[in-house]
């Protein structure tokens, strides 16, 4: 018998779930679970968790998650539309760079709120 895994369509488009998503972006930008969780300021168990599919992440990691991989946000979550995020002509690579420093600083801000918000 043949390992199902070790088919040419393991990954597949219309059969990949989020997980997999998250998994075949992060592999594909190059990246360790533990260099991903680390930039995402979350537990290695977390991802893991995510990757296999056996939790999802928040809102806010879910767009963290998609300026790290650079794809869109409907790929990320659908597997629908274009992987990769629309860009501007006009925009550098450091500009992008740098919004995305911006843009993970205000969706940790956020966590932290939803946090105490939870607390409360």
């Amino acid at each position: 018998m043949t390992d199902p895994s070790a088919s040419a369509d393991f990954y597949a488009d219309d059969k990949a779930t989020l997980g997999d998503r998250i998994t075949n972006a992060r592999e594909g930008v190059g990246l360790s679970q533990e260099d991903l969780a680390d930039k995402l300021g979350i537990e290695l168990s977390t991802l893991r968790d995510w990757e296999e599919d056996l939790s999802e992440p928040r809102a806010n990691r879910l767009a963290m998650l998609s300026g790290v991989f650079n794809v869109s946000l409907r790929w990320l979550m659908t597997g629908q539309g274009e992987d990769l995020a629309p860009t501007d002509k006009g925009i550098t690579p450091e500009e992008i760079s740098a919004m995305r420093v911006k843009l993970l600083d205000a969706l940790d801000l956020l966590a932290h709120i939803e946090s105490r918000m939870d607390n409360d």
